[in-house]
C-alpha cells in the first residue's frame, strides 16, 4: 500500500479548496498561509505536497496514473474546488476526471501544453547530473536539474518522479476536464503562453493574465483575486 501523501488541512465550513503546487516546490511554498489565509473566507483549504516534495514520500518512478491515485486519496471524495500551479496544474487537469474525485470548478495556473515532463531520455542525463556528473547540455534537462538541486529538495527522488510521469506524458486534448475552468498565466511567463489554445480544447474555459513570470505569478494579489472570484459562486 502506498504511503499517504502529506496534506496540510486548514479547517472551516463549506466546500473545501484543494491546492497542488509546482515542480521542486511544496505546498507551503506555493500556497503560503500568509498569502491565502482568508482568501475564501472560512472555507476549508487542503494543501497537498506532491510525491517526493516537502513532507510527502517518494513513489519512485511510478507512472502518472499511480500519482493521480495518491492525489485522489489525499484530497478525498467530498466535492472540492481544485487549484493547481505548473506541474500541479498539469496533474489537476487529469485529477479532475479521476473517478474517486469530485471537482466542481478548476483553476490551472502556469500550465504549459508541453511542460518539462515529456521524454524519458533527458531524465537519464538528469539523474547522472544530480549524482555528480556533468551538467546536461540541453536546456530542458538543465532546468530540471537546476530545480531539483535547489536547497531543501531531494534531487534523485524528484528525477524519479519526472521519469515516472514521462512514461504517461501529458497530452492536452478534447478529453480534458469538463468542469468550468480558469487558466491563469503570468504576463512574462513563456511557459504559460499557450493557455488560450488549451482553453479552446475545453467546453467551459476562460483565460486571464496576471503580472509576473513563472515564479512570481502565483504569488501576486491578482492571481489570488482571480482565483477567489472564479471560485466564489
Amino acid at each position: 500500500m502506498t504511503t499517504p501523501l502529506f496534506v496540510e488541512r486548514h479547517p472551516g465550513t463549506g466546500r473545501p479548496v484543494a491546492f497542488l503546487h509546482g515542480l521542486a516546490s511544496r505546498g507551503s511554498q506555493d500556497w503560503p498561509e500568509s498569502e491565502w489565509a482568508g482568501v475564501f473566507g472560512d472555507r476549508p483549504r487542503v494543501v497537498v505536497d506532491l510525491p517526493a516534495h516537502g513532507a510527502s514520500p517518494s513513489l519512485g518512478t511510478a507512472p502518472t496514473s499511480t500519482v493521480l491515485d495518491a492525489l485522489a486519496t489525499a484530497v478525498g471524495p467530498d466535492e472540492i474546488d481544485l487549484v493547481g500551479y505548473s506541474l500541479g496544474a498539469r496533474l489537476a487537469w487529469d485529477l479532475a476526471r479521476h473517478p474517486r474525485v469530485s471537482v466542481r470548478r478548476l483553476v490551472l495556473g502556469g500550465l504549459s501544453a508541453g511542460g518539462a515532463v515529456r521524454a524519458r531520455r533527458p531524465r537519464r542525463r538528469a539523474r547522472a547530473s544530480v549524482s555528480g556528473g556533468a551538467a546536461p547540455a540541453d536546456p530542458l534537462t538543465g532546468m530540471i536539474v537546476h530545480l531539483a538541486s535547489q536547497e531543501g529538495n531531494r534531487p534523485a527522488e524528484l528525477v524519479d518522479l519526472v521519469e515516472g510521469l514521462a512514461s504517461e506524458p501529458f497530452v492536452a486534448g478534447s478529453d480534458g476536464p469538463a468542469q468550468p475552468t480558469l487558466l491563469l498565466g503570468g504576463m512574462d511567463d513563456a511557459m504559460a503562453a499557450g493557455i488560450d489554445d488549451l482553453a479552446r480544447l475545453l467546453p467551459d474555459a476562460h483565460t486571464q493574465r496576471v503580472p509576473g513570470d513563472h515564479v512570481a505569478a502565483v504569488h501576486t494579489a491578482e492571481f489570488r483575486a482571480a482565483t477567489r472570484a472564479f471560485l466564489s459562486d
